[in-house]
């Protein structure tokens, strides 16, 4: 009586670990990738509270100058 509950244990232990065999193909399909933006080129329609103030889309030169701001404030060197 005691065998069974057993068996079924190891049954259901195999059936487990078989199911992480099955693994889909994660390539991606030709034509399904579009090409990056530019990271200063974010459309007017993004959403004002991911907006840095004062920067205008498109703006190169004032994207790079808010990343450098922003580094320079985590820099522990100059605290």
């Amino acid at each position: 009586m005691t065998a069974r509950p057993l068996h079924a244990l190891a049954l259901a232990a195999v059936l487990l670990a078989a199911a992480g065999c099955g693994e889909r193909s994660q390539k991606l399909e030709q034509g399904t990738r579009k090409p990056d933006a530019q990271a200063w080129s974010v459309s007017d329609a993004a959403h004002p509270a991911y907006r840095a103030a004062g920067w205008k889309a498109g703006d190169k030169q004032a994207w790079e100058e808010q990343l450098r701001q922003r580094n320079q404030a985590q820099n522990d060197y100059l605290r």
